[in-house]
Protein backbone atom coordinates (compact mmCIF):
# COMPACT_ATOMS: atom_id res chain seq x y z
CA UNK A 1 0.00 0.00 0.00
CA UNK A 2 2.51 2.62 1.21
CA UNK A 3 4.43 1.45 -2.00
CA UNK A 4 1.55 2.68 -4.50
CA UNK A 5 0.94 5.90 -2.49
CA UNK A 6 5.17 6.47 -3.34
CA UNK A 7 4.38 6.14 -6.76
CA UNK A 8 1.16 8.06 -7.17
CA UNK A 9 3.22 10.78 -5.30
CA UNK A 10 5.94 9.88 -7.79
CA UNK A 11 3.50 10.49 -10.92
CA UNK A 12 2.10 13.63 -9.99
CA UNK A 13 5.49 14.95 -8.96
CA UNK A 14 6.77 14.08 -12.55
CA UNK A 15 3.36 15.49 -14.53
CA UNK A 16 3.58 18.55 -12.32
CA UNK A 17 7.27 18.99 -13.68
CA UNK A 18 6.68 18.01 -17.25
CA UNK A 19 3.56 20.92 -16.71
CA UNK A 20 6.40 23.67 -15.49
CA UNK A 21 9.07 22.10 -17.84
CA UNK A 22 6.83 22.41 -20.99
CA UNK A 23 5.31 25.82 -21.85
CA UNK A 24 3.60 26.41 -25.26
CA UNK A 25 3.70 30.42 -25.89
CA UNK A 26 0.92 31.60 -28.85
CA UNK A 27 1.57 33.82 -31.74
CA UNK A 28 2.41 37.49 -31.35
CA UNK A 29 2.69 36.51 -27.92
CA UNK A 30 6.82 36.54 -25.75
CA UNK A 31 6.92 35.34 -22.13
CA UNK A 32 9.91 36.79 -19.99
CA UNK A 33 11.38 33.66 -17.92
CA UNK A 34 13.50 34.87 -14.31
CA UNK A 35 15.69 32.45 -13.13
CA UNK A 36 16.28 32.59 -9.17
CA UNK A 37 14.68 36.00 -9.39
CA UNK A 38 16.91 37.34 -12.75
CA UNK A 39 15.93 37.44 -15.98
CA UNK A 40 16.91 34.68 -17.57
CA UNK A 41 15.42 35.01 -21.07
CA UNK A 42 12.23 35.42 -23.40
CA UNK A 43 10.36 32.81 -24.54
CA UNK A 44 9.25 32.84 -28.53
CA UNK A 45 6.16 31.54 -30.01
CA UNK A 46 6.13 27.65 -30.21
CA UNK A 47 7.27 25.06 -27.53
CA UNK A 48 9.78 26.25 -24.96
CA UNK A 49 11.64 24.60 -22.23
CA UNK A 50 12.47 25.67 -18.73
CA UNK A 51 13.72 24.71 -15.46
CA UNK A 52 10.58 23.99 -13.51
CA UNK A 53 10.93 25.55 -9.46
CA UNK A 54 14.10 27.74 -10.42
CA UNK A 55 12.94 29.61 -13.60
CA UNK A 56 9.80 31.13 -13.50
CA UNK A 57 7.27 33.09 -16.21
CA UNK A 58 7.64 36.07 -14.85
CA UNK A 59 5.58 38.66 -17.40
CA UNK A 60 3.66 37.68 -20.68
CA UNK A 61 3.33 40.58 -23.22
CA UNK A 62 0.94 40.58 -26.24
CA UNK A 63 3.49 41.97 -29.24
CA UNK A 64 0.20 42.57 -31.50
CA UNK A 65 -0.93 46.63 -32.39
CA UNK A 66 -3.22 47.72 -28.93
CA UNK A 67 -5.47 50.42 -28.87
CA UNK A 68 -4.94 52.66 -26.16
CA UNK A 69 -7.88 55.34 -24.72
CA UNK A 70 -6.22 58.36 -23.90
CA UNK A 71 -9.13 59.84 -21.30
CA UNK A 72 -10.76 63.32 -22.08
CA UNK A 73 -8.55 66.45 -20.99
CA UNK A 74 -9.12 70.36 -21.18
CA UNK A 75 -6.39 72.03 -22.88
CA UNK A 76 -6.04 75.85 -22.78
CA UNK A 77 -5.18 77.11 -26.34
CA UNK A 78 -3.03 80.03 -27.47
CA UNK A 79 -6.30 82.49 -27.17
CA UNK A 80 -7.06 81.46 -23.88
CA UNK A 81 -10.12 79.22 -24.99
CA UNK A 82 -10.81 75.95 -23.00
CA UNK A 83 -10.84 73.12 -25.30
CA UNK A 84 -11.85 69.29 -24.23
CA UNK A 85 -9.74 66.89 -26.34
CA UNK A 86 -10.46 63.17 -25.97
CA UNK A 87 -8.02 60.82 -28.15
CA UNK A 88 -6.68 57.41 -29.16
CA UNK A 89 -3.02 56.10 -29.22
CA UNK A 90 -2.16 53.12 -30.84
CA UNK A 91 1.44 51.06 -29.74
CA UNK A 92 2.63 47.50 -30.08
CA UNK A 93 5.73 46.21 -27.82
CA UNK A 94 9.09 45.61 -29.90
CA UNK A 95 10.98 44.71 -26.88
CA UNK A 96 9.64 42.53 -23.89
CA UNK A 97 12.50 42.61 -21.52
CA UNK A 98 12.50 46.46 -21.68
CA UNK A 99 8.92 46.35 -21.16
CA UNK A 100 8.67 44.43 -18.27
CA UNK A 101 11.62 46.07 -16.44
CA UNK A 102 11.98 49.62 -18.18
CA UNK A 103 8.90 51.01 -16.25
CA UNK A 104 6.68 50.03 -13.54
CA UNK A 105 3.50 50.57 -15.42
CA UNK A 106 5.09 51.54 -19.27
CA UNK A 107 0.59 51.78 -20.45
CA UNK A 108 0.24 54.76 -17.34
CA UNK A 109 3.33 56.74 -18.58
CA UNK A 110 2.32 56.73 -22.17
CA UNK A 111 -1.01 57.79 -21.07
CA UNK A 112 0.29 60.59 -19.18
CA UNK A 113 2.97 61.32 -21.86
CA UNK A 114 0.43 61.89 -24.14
CA UNK A 115 -1.68 63.74 -22.12
CA UNK A 116 0.88 66.20 -21.39
CA UNK A 117 2.62 66.34 -24.98
CA UNK A 118 -1.05 67.22 -26.39
CA UNK A 119 -1.63 69.88 -23.24
CA UNK A 120 1.55 71.46 -24.51
CA UNK A 121 0.66 71.20 -28.54
CA UNK A 122 -2.55 72.59 -28.27
CA UNK A 123 -1.26 75.74 -25.60
CA UNK A 124 1.13 76.47 -28.97
CA UNK A 125 -2.15 76.66 -31.43
CA UNK A 126 -4.79 79.11 -31.67
CA UNK A 127 -8.47 77.90 -31.44
CA UNK A 128 -9.39 77.84 -35.31
CA UNK A 129 -5.89 75.99 -36.07
CA UNK A 130 -6.78 73.42 -34.10
CA UNK A 131 -9.46 72.17 -36.19
CA UNK A 132 -7.26 72.49 -39.09
CA UNK A 133 -4.34 70.90 -37.56
CA UNK A 134 -5.24 67.51 -36.55
CA UNK A 135 -2.96 65.92 -39.04
CA UNK A 136 0.11 67.76 -37.06
CA UNK A 137 -1.36 67.78 -33.54
CA UNK A 138 -1.41 63.68 -34.49
CA UNK A 139 2.18 63.72 -35.97
CA UNK A 140 3.91 65.47 -32.80
CA UNK A 141 2.51 64.06 -30.19
CA UNK A 142 3.17 60.01 -31.74
CA UNK A 143 7.23 62.04 -32.45
CA UNK A 144 7.23 63.15 -28.80
CA UNK A 145 6.01 59.86 -26.97
CA UNK A 146 7.81 57.66 -29.20
CA UNK A 147 10.94 58.88 -28.36
CA UNK A 148 10.68 58.75 -24.97
CA UNK A 149 8.40 55.13 -24.98
CA UNK A 150 11.71 53.74 -26.86
CA UNK A 151 13.19 53.44 -23.12
CA UNK A 152 10.02 51.06 -22.29
CA UNK A 153 10.21 48.51 -25.40
CA UNK A 154 7.04 50.46 -26.71
CA UNK A 155 6.61 51.29 -30.07
CA UNK A 156 3.90 54.16 -30.95
CA UNK A 157 2.14 53.79 -34.45
CA UNK A 158 0.10 56.71 -34.31
CA UNK A 159 -2.55 58.99 -32.44
CA UNK A 160 -5.85 59.92 -33.37
CA UNK A 161 -8.13 63.05 -31.96
CA UNK A 162 -11.76 61.41 -31.82
CA UNK A 163 -13.07 64.95 -30.69
CA UNK A 164 -12.45 68.15 -30.01
CA UNK A 165 -15.32 70.46 -27.91
CA UNK A 166 -14.89 73.94 -27.45
CA UNK A 167 -17.41 75.18 -24.92
CA UNK A 168 -21.10 76.10 -25.49
CA UNK A 169 -20.60 79.71 -25.99
CA UNK A 170 -17.68 79.39 -28.46
CA UNK A 171 -19.62 76.60 -30.37
CA UNK A 172 -22.72 78.59 -30.80
CA UNK A 173 -20.31 81.58 -32.20
CA UNK A 174 -18.75 79.35 -34.53
CA UNK A 175 -21.65 78.16 -35.81
CA UNK A 176 -23.51 81.79 -36.57
CA UNK A 177 -19.68 82.22 -38.11
CA UNK A 178 -20.26 79.17 -40.17
CA UNK A 179 -24.28 80.47 -41.03
CA UNK A 180 -22.63 83.77 -41.89
CA UNK A 181 -19.71 82.55 -44.30
CA UNK A 182 -22.12 80.09 -45.94
CA UNK A 183 -24.89 83.22 -46.70
CA UNK A 184 -21.69 85.25 -47.54
CA UNK A 185 -21.09 82.41 -50.28
CA UNK A 186 -24.53 82.11 -51.69
CA UNK A 187 -24.80 85.97 -52.21
CA UNK A 188 -21.84 85.93 -54.52
CA UNK A 189 -22.57 82.79 -56.00
CA UNK A 190 -26.08 84.60 -56.57
CA UNK A 191 -24.24 87.93 -57.97
CA UNK A 192 -21.70 85.66 -60.39
CA UNK A 193 -24.71 84.21 -61.44
CA UNK A 194 -26.58 87.63 -62.10
CA UNK A 195 -23.16 88.94 -63.56
CA UNK A 196 -23.15 86.18 -66.05
CA UNK A 197 -26.55 86.13 -66.76
CA UNK A 198 -25.51 89.38 -67.89
CA UNK A 199 -22.38 88.94 -69.68
CA UNK A 200 -24.69 86.38 -71.45
CA UNK A 201 -27.53 88.59 -72.35
CA UNK A 202 -24.73 91.47 -73.59
CA UNK A 203 -23.14 88.78 -76.30
CA UNK A 204 -26.22 87.58 -77.54
CA UNK A 205 -27.44 91.24 -78.45
CA UNK A 206 -23.97 92.11 -79.79
CA UNK A 207 -23.88 88.87 -81.60
CA UNK A 208 -27.67 89.12 -83.21
CA UNK A 209 -26.82 93.32 -83.91
CA UNK A 210 -23.47 91.78 -85.90
CA UNK A 211 -26.10 89.14 -87.61
CA UNK A 212 -28.04 91.81 -88.62
CA UNK A 213 -25.76 94.28 -89.63
CA UNK A 214 -24.44 91.28 -91.59
CA UNK A 215 -27.24 90.52 -93.19
CA UNK A 216 -28.26 94.41 -93.96
CA UNK A 217 -25.02 94.78 -95.63
CA UNK A 218 -25.31 91.34 -97.89
CA UNK A 219 -28.94 93.02 -98.59
CA UNK A 220 -27.55 96.72 -99.66
CA UNK A 221 -24.67 94.44 -101.78
CA UNK A 222 -27.04 92.52 -103.54
CA UNK A 223 -29.63 95.46 -104.27
CA UNK A 224 -26.27 97.56 -105.81
CA UNK A 225 -25.16 94.46 -107.66
CA UNK A 226 -29.42 94.44 -108.79
CA UNK A 227 -29.48 97.89 -109.64
CA UNK A 228 -25.89 97.94 -111.33
CA UNK A 229 -27.06 94.96 -113.41
CA UNK A 230 -30.71 96.88 -114.61
CA UNK A 231 -28.58 100.01 -115.06
CA UNK A 232 -26.08 98.27 -117.49
CA UNK A 233 -29.00 95.86 -118.92
CA UNK A 234 -30.68 99.38 -119.50
CA UNK A 235 -27.67 100.71 -121.32
CA UNK A 236 -26.63 97.72 -123.25
CA UNK A 237 -30.30 97.99 -124.78
CA UNK A 238 -30.11 101.70 -124.96
CA UNK A 239 -26.88 101.07 -127.31
CA UNK A 240 -28.24 98.32 -129.03
CA UNK A 241 -31.37 100.68 -129.93
CA UNK A 242 -28.89 103.39 -130.86
CA UNK A 243 -26.75 101.25 -132.96
CA UNK A 244 -29.47 99.82 -134.49
CA UNK A 245 -31.32 103.07 -135.46
CA UNK A 246 -27.87 104.67 -136.52
CA UNK A 247 -27.59 101.88 -138.68
CA UNK A 248 -31.37 102.04 -140.12
CA UNK A 249 -30.29 105.61 -141.25
CA UNK A 250 -27.66 104.35 -143.14
CA UNK A 251 -29.89 102.76 -145.44
CA UNK A 252 -31.75 104.82 -148.41
CA UNK A 253 -34.11 106.46 -147.09
CA UNK A 254 -33.24 106.13 -143.59
CA UNK A 255 -32.97 109.87 -143.41
CA UNK A 256 -36.08 110.76 -144.57
CA UNK A 257 -37.51 108.59 -142.18
CA UNK A 258 -35.76 110.54 -139.21
CA UNK A 259 -37.05 113.56 -140.74
CA UNK A 260 -40.47 112.24 -140.99
CA UNK A 261 -40.33 111.26 -137.43
CA UNK A 262 -38.54 114.52 -135.68
CA UNK A 263 -41.77 116.37 -137.85
CA UNK A 264 -44.29 114.26 -136.19
CA UNK A 265 -42.57 114.45 -132.79
CA UNK A 266 -42.10 118.49 -133.20
CA UNK A 267 -46.15 119.03 -134.48
CA UNK A 268 -47.39 116.97 -131.56
CA UNK A 269 -45.37 118.75 -129.08
CA UNK A 270 -46.60 122.06 -130.38
CA UNK A 271 -50.44 120.55 -130.46
CA UNK A 272 -50.09 119.41 -126.64
CA UNK A 273 -49.01 122.87 -125.87
CA UNK A 274 -52.11 124.30 -127.53
CA UNK A 275 -54.26 122.35 -125.34
CA UNK A 276 -52.91 122.98 -121.85
CA UNK A 277 -52.18 126.61 -122.48
CA UNK A 278 -54.78 129.51 -123.37
CA UNK A 279 -51.91 131.08 -124.68
CA UNK A 280 -50.61 130.78 -128.85
CA UNK A 281 -47.64 129.76 -129.22
CA UNK A 282 -46.03 130.67 -132.04
CA UNK A 283 -42.19 129.09 -133.57
CA UNK A 284 -39.66 131.99 -133.47
CA UNK A 285 -38.85 130.54 -136.85
CA UNK A 286 -41.52 129.77 -139.06
CA UNK A 287 -39.31 128.75 -141.97
CA UNK A 288 -37.64 126.36 -140.60
CA UNK A 289 -40.80 125.17 -139.30
CA UNK A 290 -42.74 125.09 -142.81
CA UNK A 291 -39.54 123.25 -144.31
CA UNK A 292 -39.43 120.66 -141.55
CA UNK A 293 -43.32 120.07 -142.60
CA UNK A 294 -42.29 120.43 -146.01
CA UNK A 295 -39.93 117.83 -145.73
CA UNK A 296 -42.25 115.39 -144.03
CA UNK A 297 -44.58 115.73 -146.77
CA UNK A 298 -42.50 114.78 -149.16
CA UNK A 299 -41.34 111.88 -147.38
CA UNK A 300 -45.15 110.92 -147.45
CA UNK A 301 -45.61 111.46 -150.96
CA UNK A 302 -42.30 109.66 -151.71
CA UNK A 303 -43.30 106.21 -149.58
CA UNK A 304 -47.04 106.30 -151.98
CA UNK A 305 -46.71 103.70 -154.40
CA UNK A 306 -46.52 105.00 -158.17
CA UNK A 307 -50.24 103.54 -159.55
Amino acid sequence: MEIGSVALVIFILAIVFVVKTINVVPQQHAWVVERLGKYHNTLGPGLNIVVPFIDRIAYKHVLKEIPLDVPPQVCITKDNTQLQVDGILYFQITDAMRASYGSSNYIAAITQLAQTTLRSVIGKMELDKTFEERDHINTTIVSAIDESAANWGVKVLRYEIKDLTPPKEILHAMQAQITAEREKRALIAASEGRKQEQINIANGEREAAIAKSEGEKQASINRAEGQAAAILAIAQASAEAIRKTASAIQEPGGQDAVNLKVAEQYVGAFGNLAKTNNSIIVPANLGDMSGLIATAMQVVKSQKPTP
